[in-house]
């Protein structure tokens, strides 16, 4: 899939006009460790000759991000990629060309009201719960569609500096039991993509999302027990627990009554906050429902729409100063926007091909 000619550069973002081009193009070396070691190994091979060091272990990406933080039994498609789904597919032969890179992405922080949080889930689980969810059959897939980039340090020259990527597309397929999908991402796969096997469900998946409680005191209770067997020490249980129920949210589809759970979830878990203004990957402002990570500086917020209470997407932002010297406050580490979710009926199958 290549990038449309009117996809959005960094230097079109919405909370920063001076990105520009850059004749170095090469790729985190975080984003790296989420493939299998076939696939790193070809990876490898094509960048065997750049200067990217490896990224600090805060980064976040839409692949490593979700395994520094979250339980196997709640992360979604991205944590199940690095937890040991297998890929195939990137040869270095695909027409894969690494993303460009421009100054980092930066941020106004919106203001935090920790007293506001409970009411603002209470509307969104409310929002949620009168919603339609999806009804997955046998041999059909879920299907989600998003914009995304990450900021991360990069060198050259022995001069390091912190880029971010140029905002670009992402898709994946899951099928309802989570054992075959496929996933192309602009910069990551070439056009083909590359296929997610896998010999057990991921978490994910439909048919264990359908599984999980819907009663929100048992589906905290749950998160965290899976929490405290798989997740860095180093990250603070409620922390690993709003960042697992947020990604419940991004690349799966979980039913309606699931959906107003987590809000209601969320909202029992200590340090969750409103913000009253965030902006999502491609530019649409909204309210947020966050939490900061004291360990890094890092604030994850959630995005919905002002009006509607819909879930827009996600992003991490530095809020407090980075104690590594690496990201300044105000800098947007990882951002997405879910622009399309569906059910089709088959693997890499588009809506608008289905039928």
């Amino acid at each position: 899939m290549n990038a449309s000619p009117s996809q959005p550069h960094p230097a079109e973002w919405p909370e920063t006009r001076e990105l520009r081009d850059t004749e170095e193009r090469d790729l985190p070396a975080g984003r790296h460790a989420s493939h299998k070691e076939h696939l790193m190994a070809q990876i490898h091979d094509d960048i065997r000759n750049t200067t990217a060091p490896a990224a600090p272990a805060r980064q976040r990406s839409p692949f490593l991000r979700r395994r520094i933080l979250l339980p196997a039994a709640a992360c979604a498609l991205a944590g199940a990629i690095v937890g040991g789904v297998a890929l195939y597919g990137n040869d270095g032969g695909d027409g894969t060309t690494p993303l460009a890179t421009g100054p980092a992405l930066t941020t106004p922080l919106g203001t935090a009201d920790a007293k506001g949080a409970a009411r603002l889930l209470d509307r969104i689980s409310l929002a949620a719960a009168d919603a339609s969810g999806p009804t997955v059959r046998d041999g059909q897939f879920l299907y989600i569609a998003s914009k995304v980039a990450s900021t991360y340090p990069k060198t050259v020259d022995d001069t390091t500096t912190v880029v971010s990527q140029q905002l670009h597309d992402r898709q994946v397929w899951q099928s309802r039991d989570g054992r075959d999908g496929w996933l192309i991402e602009a910069g990551e796969t070439g056009d083909r993509g590359i296929t997610l096997a896998s010999e057990h469900p991921v978490s994910s998946a439909y048919d264990n999302l359908v599984k999980l409680p819907t009663d929100a005191d048992a589906l905290l209770k749950k998160i965290n027990q899976d929490s405290d067997k798989d997740r860095d020490k180093e990250v603070p249980r409620d922390q690993a627990a709003f960042v697992a129920l947020g990604d419940l949210l991004t690349e799966s589809y979980p039913p309606a009554k699931l959906t107003a759970a987590i809000y209601q979830a969320a909202a029992k878990i200590p340090g969750v906050v409103t913000v009253d203004d965030a902006v999502d990957a491609i530019g649409r402002h909204g309210v947020a429902v966050a939490r900061l990570n004291e360990q890094d500086g890092q604030r994850t917020e959630w995005i919905f729409d002002k009006k509607s209470l819909e879930f827009l997407g996600e992003r991490n932002v530095q809020v407090k100063p980075d104690t590594s010297g690496v990201f300044k406050v105000g800098t947007v580490t990882f951002t997405s926007a879910i622009t399309q979710r569906a059910v089709v009926d088959g693997n890499k199958q588009t809506p608008s091909r289905a039928g």
